[in-house]
């Protein structure tokens, strides 16, 4: 384990130029410290054409020398990289050293077992550059009889699409059943395929022996916004007022700690809490599942939002920490808060957003419907605080253009929401997203322009209609 933490050390290293020589565990402490690159877990929608992945990964637990403890290690890569350049190469070696301590964050203390529920759950890696990697898994015990370690099925690529993925990961497990060798040629289509665009489908043929040709059609959601994302989970562990709270939270970019069990839990309620944050992009510290040697994450005195697994739980509970929403997804309760999350937002928003998310909530929906009933309220809410943004933009001759904060925010009519926006134009969610605005010479034709044009039309339409009845 000590060599992966290496690896992983080696790769927050490279991400962060300024880290200090020092000791592992110091190493370790200063680089969760350091905010993560911009857009690190933000997945936005992504043009068809792309490769679907980079790697296909099979990472087992081997034993540690004489002792009891175990080791993640990759076993299976797909495919091999040959005659990379020195720069590559290195960039290889700390991406696949620090990829089995995610695959396994529960630490090195494991036995043989008869049952082991399978688990889905994603983590994220950030380059130099800013690009991230996203590591898709799935945790099983293979097929056999009598006590066996569980192995880790891990698809690493830089698209965002978990539904989609968790479809591909689905698949290879299938294959694996009958043999390695019969994953290849399925890996090989997929990665010989172009990633489809939003709505679209793509077609692959595979061979299965015993069972012939079979045809596979992996469809990519038409809103793309949502794509990477699956709410359900939030809502089964939370209370509607509890993950307004947490928004609230995030909003300011404080720190949040989620507990849970399951690595499945953990990782979709994490995605799905920063997602309702769209169209801005959480820009700090972000780890759906905390690897145990990692733990000193809930130390950080900056933002973050991380996931740990229950078991942790009193390392955590005894850790140093300052202003934490710590949430227990298990039992659907606070087990630390700052005590002020009801009164972050403007109450009449906050009404608005509950309100919207009580209706027809026992009605059967789709997981797209469910994803656009959760998200839908929170985009709305962004829309009537900060969707004039456009308006306050001044641009120069070259187009470079330059916002007019203290207007922005008094452009506003209700002081509930100027006393929000006056705290939220403060954060780097805001700053990052204003920033993009000023280079662009028109706002992006995305879904939360879309959502601006709509609210736009609805005042014009309501202040003639006002205008007729006097």
């Amino acid at each position: 384990m000590e060599g992966q933490v290496v690896g992983m050390l080696r790769l927050f290293r490279n991400r962060l130029p300024g880290l200090r020589a020092g000791s592992l565990q110091d190493n370790l402490r200063d680089a969760v410290k350091e905010p993560e690159r911009a857009q690190e877990h933000c997945l936005p929608p992504f043009a068809g054409g792309q490769h679907f992945f980079e790697y296909l990964l099979v990472v087992s637990l081997k034993k540690k020398g004489s002792g009891a403890d175990y080791e993640p290690t990759i076993t299976y890569q797909f495919p091999k990289r040959e005659n990379l350049l020195r720069g590559q190469q290195e960039e290889e070696e700390r991406l696949l050293g620090a990829i089995p301590l995610f695959c396994f964050p529960d630490g090195n203390e494991w036995a043989p077992l008869t049952e082991y529920p399978r688990e889905t759950f994603s983590f994220v890696l950030t380059n130099v550059d800013g690009s991230r990697k996203i590591g898709y898994c799935r945790r099983l015990l293979p097929a056999g009889r009598g006590p066996r370690l569980p192995k880790v099925y891990c698809i690493i690529s830089c698209i965002g699409c978990f539904g989609l993925f968790s479809k591909i990961l689905d698949e290879v497990e299938k294959r694996h059943q009958i043999s390695m060798a019969v994953i290849y040629p399925f890996m090989q289509g997929l990665r010989e395929a172009a990633f489809p665009a939003p709505g679209k489908t793509v077609t692959l043929k595979s061979f299965i022996p015993d069972s012939g040709t079979e045809f596979i059609s992996l469809t990519r959601p038409l809103d793309s916004h949502l794509e990477h994302v699956d709410f359900s989970s939030l809502l089964r562990c939370l209370r509607f007022e509890q993950i307004l709270q947490i928004f609230a939270s995030a909003v300011l970019e404080r720190r949040i700690i989620f507990l849970a069990e399951g690595l499945s839990t953990l990782s979709q309620c994490i995605h799905a809490a920063a997602a309702l944050l769209y169209p801005f992009s959480w820009a700090h510290t972000y780890i759906p599942v905390v690897p145990e040697r990692l733990l000193d994450t809930v130390c950080c005195p900056t933002p973050f939002m991380v996931g740990v697994q229950m078991r942790f739980q009193q390392q955590v509970m005894d850790s140093p920490m300052e202003e934490v929403l710590l949430v227990n997804l298990c039992e659907g309760t606070f087990l630390m808060s700052v005590g002020d999350e009801k009164d972050i937002l403007p109450p009449k928003l906050q009404d608005d957003i509950l309100d919207s998310l009580g209706q027809g909530t026992n009605e059967p929906q789709t997981s797209e419907q469910l994803n656009e009933h959760v998200s839908g309220p929170f985009v709305q809410f962004f829309v009537k605080t900060v969707g004039h943004y456009a308006s306050y933009i001044k641009r120069e001759a070259n187009g470079q253009g330059h916002f007019q904060e203290r207007a922005f925010y008094k452009a506003l009519t209700s002081k509930a929401n100027r006393r929000f926006v006056k705290k939220f134009v403060k954060t780097q969610l805001f700053s990052l997203f204003i920033q993009e605005a000023e280079k662009s010479r028109n706002p992006p034709a995305g879904y939360f322009q879309q959502k601006i044009l709509e609210y736009e039309a609805q005042k014009k339409q309501k202040k003639s209609r006002e205008k007729t009845v006097k």
